[in-house]
């Protein structure tokens, strides 16, 4: 563990943030509100991100990455110990149902999930009767998993020490290594289909619910207690919105800014450089896509744990394909949510661990324009089609394979019964793995980042105060404690508690570590 510098002379202390994902905003709205002069670079024209808006010259408006907007506690914390209120700033759409699950087979059965638990029961025994009495059991255990597990997820891991709390100790046992997501739900459900209707959301972190550790059952717990939301715009509109906040606070946010490295005098962060010019700043965080910017940012001898070696050896979640589609006329009868889960889902996460490319894939659509019609011209609908896939480890040629799997992802629109939606494409955009990485600087093209595996996980991940260096935070989906929105607010909570410790900042509540 590296020890916290001495605090810096100069007060208040200057701060700069790289990247305007949901860490850094998170970041740079905390920092500013205890009282640093924040600097947000983004590469980008826009803030947010993956969690950004696509808006189109034709009106159409798309979520760019994550279309769930799940447990905004940490953020309404955030957003209130900021001076601000999220609710006002942000119209959140509470969802129910919440998704629809379309299980294809021999007896195709389709379910609406809702967080009504007397509802969700019915729809569970659609797939199996006698599953139905497990959801309220799942709920229990998963409930007391969340609560004991909390304090695990709300500190830093800097060494082994930090296992030795008694409350992490306490939290641990929940962690059962031994065990995946899918294994844990056999002790409440005994249906493949209705353990894969509470598994696929590790899907979330990249991962199958087969390898996926057995804690990430807490995943469709909280859907189920607190909620899936619609941000009204987008999951976009919540990027904005704390932007907003944070210029209010006076952070200086420069779109267009993209950083080039770290400057360091000796082990210590002194700065950022933009455009062959230094701007100085007593600490930096960073919430650049981990194994795309830190290999540039920072030099590998103050990141021994992380060299350029052991970056490219990690591993890595899956990709994506991506089509946005806008859609002359309404799509009546679609859900906001729709998931379509394969026969063998169970092969196709098989093919996609091996590198290879799925050909009879499960697809996620999003047909949001229902619930929210700003997102659409009048008379028109979007779709937002995902296609999970191999990262560019799996080396396939996106160039040639693009136009063949676009046909296929219309294709499998079809077997949801949107038989008609070609001839009503106004609009398409298309992101393949490649282009997650070529243009959204995502490492290789891994859409969840390092995956969230047992050897990835706690002080096995990069840590939030990073490498050898002082004055180095990282905050995102590649540190403590991991992908996925809430989680990445909660670790821009330990990273700034981390820096505002170590420069002498009196404000946050101390974290352990």
């Amino acid at each position: 563990m590296n020890a916290p510098f001495p605090a810096v002379a100069s007060s208040p202390p200057r701060v700069a943030v790289i990247g305007a994902g949901p860490g850094g905003l998170a970041s740079a709205m905390l920092l500013a509100a205890n009282g640093a002069r924040v600097t947000l670079f983004e590469r980008d024209d826009v803030v947010g991100g993956r969690t950004r808006t696509l808006t189109t010259p034709a009106g159409y408006k798309f979520d760019s990455g994550p279309t769930f907007f799940l447990y905004p506690r940490i953020l309404r914390e955030i957003f209130a110990s900021c001076g601000a209120d999220l609710d006002a700033e942000v119209d959140l759409i509470r969802l129910d149902p919440q998704y629809r699950l379309m299980f294809e087979g021999a007896n195709p059965v389709t379910i609406d999930a809702t967080p009504d638990l007397d509802r969700m029961a019915t729809e569970i025994a659609k797939l199996n009767p006698a599953d139905a009495a497990g959801l309220r059991s799942f709920m229990a255990d998963n409930r007391a998993k969340l609560a004991a597990f909390r304090p695990v997820l709300e500190r830093p891991f800097h060494g082994m020490a930090a296992y030795l709390a008694p409350d992490v100790m306490k939290g641990l046992r929940y962690l059962r290594p031994w065990a995946s997501v899918n294994d844990d739900l056999k002790r409440h459900f005994r249906d493949p289909r209705t353990r894969l209707a509470f598994t696929f959301q590790s899907k979330y972190l990249g991962m199958s619910p087969f390898r996926c550790p057995s804690l990430f059952t807490i995943l469709s717990f909280l859907e189920y207690e607190h909620g899936i939301f619609h941000p009204r715009g987008g999951c976009g509109a919540v990027s904005d919105a704390m932007a907003r906040v944070a210029t209010r606070l006076g952070v200086d946010i420069r779109l267009g800014a993209g950083v080039e490295r770290i400057a360091f005098q000796g082990n210590r962060a002194v700065g950022v450089e933009v455009a062959g010019q230094r701007h100085d700043a007593d600490a930096v965080v960073v919430n650049a896509d981990f194994a795309h910017a830190i290999p540039g940012l920072m030099p590998e001898a103050l990141r021994p744990q992380w060299s350029d070696a052991k970056i490219a050896k990690a591993r890595y979640s899956c990709s994506t394909f991506m089509l946005y589609l806008g859609i002359e006329g309404p799509l009546p009868g679609v859900a906001h949510h729709t998931v379509l889960l394969a026969e063998d889902y169970e092969r196709n996460l098989r093919q996609i661990e091996g590198g290879e490319i799925p050909d009879n894939p499960s697809i996620y659509v999003q047909a949001a324009a229902g619930t929210d019609p700003s997102l659409a011209p009048a008379g028109h609908s979007t779709l937002y089609v995902l296609v999970p896939v191999p990262n560019l480890i799996g080396g396939a040629d996106w160039a040639a394979e693009s136009q063949r799997y676009r046909r296929l992802a219309l294709d499998r629109l079809k077997a949801m019964g949107l038989h008609d939606i070609e001839a009503r494409i106004r609009y398409e955009r298309m992101v393949t793995p490649q282009d997650w990485q070529d243009d959204f600087a995502v490492g290789y093209g891994a859409t969840f980042n390092l995956a969230h595996d047992v050897r990835q996980m706690l002080h096995f991940r990069p840590r939030n105060r990073f490498g050898k260096a002082e004055g180095v935070y990282l905050v995102g989906g590649g540190t403590h404690p991991g992908s996925g929105l809430p989680v990445i607010y909660e670790g821009a909570r330990i990273s700034t508690r981390l820096l505002m410790q170590d420069l002498g900042m009196a404000a946050m509540p101390a974290v352990p570590g």
